[in-house]
């Protein structure tokens, strides 16, 4: 069969780049088909895309907190193996584990990426409850209105814990087609199908979804204790930060491979301690 000139350059510069990026996330995760020692589990479902558009440099990210403004509403988050199964204490009055660390992990990353030089900035919505998802303050309408003016928007999760959770992985948004960025993020954590459960509001109006791991062991524990909570939260936010820098074409020098995050064993509760349990 007859390949064209440019569709041969194409597909080749499309393998190059799926290469590179492949390159500069492989030491921030393991292989895909392993256990991550902080992380848990990634998706167990097969992805079916690759993330093939480039990303300019200077392109503007967005990222948002999972849920920020859905606290009450039936589906906005999980509580976490430690509040529904073992009896802990939430991480913070009023609103649901996911979204204490979706926050915490979304800020973080914002911090770290200006830090280093991306064009990267952080959205809060003004409520933490809002019904209509479509009012202009949601994550949703100001995700949508950032991916249709050409910036990335990026939303931070934790999967449900137990069987109802897949594990870590990308959503990616599906209108346009998926990015370098995507794929780089989809290396460091792993991928889910991008019409996962028929196709959710996020990734349907320009939004990807990072899920960062199940909220239970062994990562839920690492984030509870306050003497593992640092080194655990610092090595997430240095995967996503560096897996964003290598989807934009900046390659940094790979912290190497990730480690386990002890637990200290002075903890009584496996869940470690919220931070009224101290």
């Amino acid at each position: 069969m007859h390949c064209p000139v440019g569709m041969r350059r194409s597909l080749l510069l499309a393998g190059l780049l799926t290469v590179s990026l492949g390159m500069a996330a492989a030491a921030q995760a393991p292989a895909p088909s392993s256990r991550d020692p902080l992380t848990g589990s990634r998706s167990r479902l097969a992805r079916d895309w690759v993330g093939l558009r480039p990303e300019p440099a200077d392109v503007a990210i967005l990222v948002m907190a999972g849920h920020a403004d859905s606290q009450g509403i039936a589906g906005a988050g999980t509580s976490g193996d430690a509040v529904d199964r073992r009896g802990a204490r939430p991480m913070q009055a009023g609103i649901r584990d996911e979204l204490f660390w979706n926050l915490e992990v979304a800020r973080r990353v914002v911090k770290l990426g200006q830090e280093r030089g991306l064009n990267i900035s952080f959205y809060d919505p003004p409520q933490r409850t809002i019904h209509d998802g479509d009012d202009p303050r949601t994550n949703w309408s100001v995700g949508k209105a950032h991916a249709a003016a050409g910036g990335y928007a990026l939303e931070i999760h934790f999967d449900a814990y137990g069987p109802d959770g897949i594990g870590s992985g990308v959503i990616p948004a599906f209108h346009r087609p998926f990015t370098s960025i995507d794929e780089s993020l989809a290396v460091a954590f792993g991928g889910y199908p991008w019409q996962f459960r028929g196709g959710l509001g996020g990734p349907r109006r320009g939004i990807t979804i990072l899920e960062i791991g199940k909220l239970e062991a062994p990562l839920e524990p690492a984030l509870r204790n306050p003497r593992s909570r640092e080194r655990a939260l610092q090595t997430i936010t240095e995967r996503v930060v560096a897996a964003l820098e290598a989807g934009v074409g900046r390659h940094q020098k790979p912290p190497g491979a990730p480690v386990a995050v002890q637990v200290p064993r002075s903890a009584h509760s496996p869940v470690g301690l919220a931070p009224g349990d101290q």
